[in-house]
């Protein structure tokens, strides 16, 4: 998938850069021709020479080489490469991309550049979590900057949590998504996936039965297909695919509101399980019991995610699928639904307790969509989620 295919790799400063050699690894192995720049800092902790052996090409590393200058210049650098990769990044060089600042060779090339960039953050936990780094993540994202992790871990440091650089398989996935040549390449397609929590009090919540694996199998085939996947996940047992756009909620509004931030796109896909209620009024205390009797409970609706999108009038994805979860009269109810939320498909599933679909490892579901109803056999959640991208793909192609 990546033979023939220019990388620009910008290693950053910091320990995880000793992942970057193994990274380069993986990348000229599946025929990706690696051009490696080091900031100064990351030559504290992997040399010019291992890099350029691995490699197999020259490393830059000064923006006022001036046989550089002569042979190619960075402007040209910056330019030939189909993807530049930014591993490990640093909280220096998001801040630096965010600010636009172009005080040395790696900030300079990602200036004087339109190519696509990947970013592989790491840092201390601490530096992830601090504000200024959430807002430069922004940011770039808005800049149309893609991100693979960080993942949670220890860190070399002696803490533990978000913040340790992806593992260099997880970026190869990343990498190969935007550069497939696949039936999806240059679409944007959003999946929400996973149920939202709905706070009751600072312990209990509401919740729908739902371990994500479904979502998550879709966002995977999406990406597989060469398309860019913006998946929106709720707490799910099952974790995120590689190679996505990862957005994180808690809660319907939450996941309302990242719905929102990422359109426009040309697909929604919205296989999340969202609480159609939550608590009008949480409590910031934990309910007690009394002798009074039960606590009363006064529940809000939560914003009708599909219907919202469905109903667009500027900015409607070209096409939307919805899912229904049913126990009872599976077909029917899920084409009243359809026609209610206004999508364009329905993928409907029985998701009663004798199936062992909710939470298991296979599905059956019945697509329904205006040329009528369309009856899949039971199989795999993968091979599931594999016939419904080809589907999308073939109706983008329209």
């Amino acid at each position: 998938m990546l033979a023939s295919k220019r990388i620009l790799l910008i290693i950053g400063g910091g320990i995880a850069a000793y992942k970057s050699l193994d990274l380069i690894r993986r990348l000229t192995e599946r025929g990706a021709a690696v051009t490696p720049v080091l900031t100064r800092a990351a030559e504290e902790f992997v040399t010019p020479l291992s890099v350029s052996a691995l490699a197999g090409e020259k490393t830059y590393r000064d923006l006022f080489d001036l046989t550089d200058e002569a042979e190619m210049g960075h402007i040209q650098l910056s330019r030939s490469a189909d993807l530049i990769v930014v591993a490990p990044t640093t909280a220096d060089l998001m801040g630096k991309m965010a600010a636009g600042l172009a005080n040395d060779l790696a900030s300079t090339l990602l200036m004087a550049t339109d190519t696509p960039v990947l970013c592989a953050p790491a840092m201390n936990v601490r530096m992830w979590d601090h504000p200024a780094t959430q807002r430069n993540l922004a940011q770039l994202t808005a800049d149309g900057v893609r991100f693979v992790g960080p993942n949670e871990g220890d860190m070399a440091c002696g803490e533990y949590g978000p913040g340790r650089m992806s593992e260099p398989l997880e970026i190869v996935a990343a990498i190969e998504a935007p550069l497939s040549d696949g039936p999806l390449s240059g679409k944007r397609i959003l999946v929400t996936s996973g149920p939202t929590h709905e706070p009751i009090d600072p312990v209990r919540y509401i919740a729908n039965r739902s371990s994500g694996a479904q979502g998550t199998a879709i966002a995977r085939a999406l990406s597989a297909l060469g398309a860019e996947v913006v998946f929106v996940t709720g707490p799910a047992e099952v974790p995120p695919p590689d190679g996505v756009e990862v957005v994180r909620v808690e809660t319907a509004l939450q996941m309302s509101d990242a719905v929102e931030a990422a359109l426009p796109v040309d697909a929604g896909v919205f296989a999340a399980a969202v609480a159609d209620w939550r608590m009008a009024s949480a409590s910031d205390r934990k309910l007690k019991k009394s002798r009074d009797g039960l606590p009363e409970l006064e529940f809000a609706e939560n914003p009708d995610i599909l219907k919202r999108v469905s109903g667009m009038t500027r900015g409607r994805p070209g096409l939307v699928v919805g899912f229904a979860a049913e126990t009872d009269n599976v077909v029917e109810h899920a084409s009243a639904k359809r026609a209610r939320k206004g999508c364009d498909w329905i993928l409907a599933n029985d998701v009663s307790p004798s199936t062992g679909i909710m939470g298991g490892s296979e599905n059956a579901v019945v697509l329904i969509s205006e040329d009528g109803v369309e009856k899949w056999p039971r199989m795999d959640k993968g091979l599931v989620a594999n016939r419904l991208a080809q589907k999308i793909a073939e109706t983008l192609a329209r």
